[in-house]
């Protein structure tokens, strides 16, 4: 908000204060001004004002009941009380209170009054900037309390079924055939082992400094593919990169972005299908790459297209997705400054589109 423009309202009864004020402080400030209470709460109303500034003598309503009038309705905007009247009692109180910032003597000093206006604006900075730390904190804090309770649940799964076959085969002792007991103990296994791999992940995702460095898209495609490849090496990508200027972004983070949507890309194809295919394209200029991820897979119902970045939400129940990965791209685009949409027609497929900024030339 440093380069924002101050948003001022001024509210006096006297016509000739208000003009005044707009002839000395227009080119410095985004002025409103009302020549009464009900006009102000108006202008409130419609435009987003940082700093009040009120005459504490006028008819009906006075300065201070005033900002005592929109305190609830209006938090946000510090309030400047002017007063021409040694109205002492009433303006501690309202300074007790919390109703106003400070008070200025009538006639302004324009010194002191821009001086005001700069520090309340710096206060309601502050107080946004915090507001919106407090905000993400409770989200944040909200997400781990569900992280904790989800991820126990999910790691205590496998290993309970563990216990169970075990259990199992002490029971059938003699084993029939006892490498029946060990591929599903290997099951969980991997599954346990997957899900601590994301939890890794999400880890390095929200902890790691941003560093970004020249990226090659194709490398950085084809050792994706080498990843994932083994999960259904019956599937056949088609890549297509165009890359004529140098890409520069957090490599670490776009990786982890890839990995993740291919894999799905990967994991979530149709039995059925006789020709398995994932679709990688990439289009670079200096301002941004453009990649999309495309397959032919089981697709995603229309009504959870915007809940699957959620975390722990899970479309579909097929390959026993872990609802972590989808919202492990979403956070690292947001670090990176970078957004994904998706569209996806349910039983034929789905797409999804990125956009990366290019820091290579954001940095010169």
């Amino acid at each position: 908000m440093s380069d924002q423009k101050i948003s001022v309202l001024y509210v006096d009864d006297e016509s000739n204060n208000l003009l005044a004020f707009q002839a000395g402080f227009r080119r410095l400030y985004d002025i409103h001004t009302a020549v009464s209470v009900a006009e102000g709460l108006s202008i409130l109303n419609e435009q987003e004002i940082h700093v009040i500034i009120a005459d504490q003598r006028m008819p009906k309503t006075t300065g201070v009941e005033f900002f005592n009038l929109i305190r609830k309705a209006h938090p946000d905007p510090v309030r400047i009380l002017l007063t021409g009247y040694s109205d002492l009692d009433a303006i501690i109180d309202a300074i007790n209170k919390g109703e106003i910032f400070r008070y200025i003597k009538k006639p302004w000093d324009e010194i002191e009054l821009t001086t005001a206006i700069t520090n309340a604006f710096e206060l309601y900075t502050t107080r946004k900037s915090l507001k919106t730390k407090i905000q993400e904190l409770e989200r944040t804090n909200d997400e781990l309390n569900r992280f904790v309770y989800s991820t126990s649940h999910d790691l205590r799964s496998p290993l309970s079924n563990i216990l169970g076959i075990l259990n199992l085969a002490k029971i059938q002792q003699p084993l029939a055939d006892p490498k029946e007991y060990f591929d599903m103990i290997e099951s969980c296994v991997n599954k346990m082992d997957s899900f601590i791999h994301k939890i890794i992940e999400y880890y390095k995702g929200i902890r790691l400094d941003e560093i970004n460095e020249e990226v090659d898209l194709k490398s950085v495609f084809i050792h994706s593919i080498e990843l994932c490849n083994m999960q259904n090496p019956h599937i056949v990508f088609d890549v297509e990169v165009d890359q004529p200027v140098t890409f520069s972004c957090d490599a670490f983070r776009l990786s982890l972005i890839l990995n993740n949507l291919i894999s799905n890309a990967v994991k979530y194809q149709r039995e059925d299908e006789a020709h398995p295919t994932v679709k990688l394209t990439a289009k670079i200029n200096e301002k941004e790459a453009r990649i999309l991820i495309e397959d032919n897979g089981v697709g995603i119902i229309e009504e959870h297209v915007n809940k699957i970045f959620q975390i722990f939400f899970r479309s579909t129940d097929f390959k026993n997705g872990l609802g972590i990965g989808l919202y492990i791209v979403k956070e690292a685009l947001t670090r990176i400054g970078g957004n994904i949409s998706v569209k996806s027609e349910f039983g034929k497929g789905s797409t999804f589109t990125l956009v990366v900024p290019n820091h290579a030339f954001k940095e010169k």
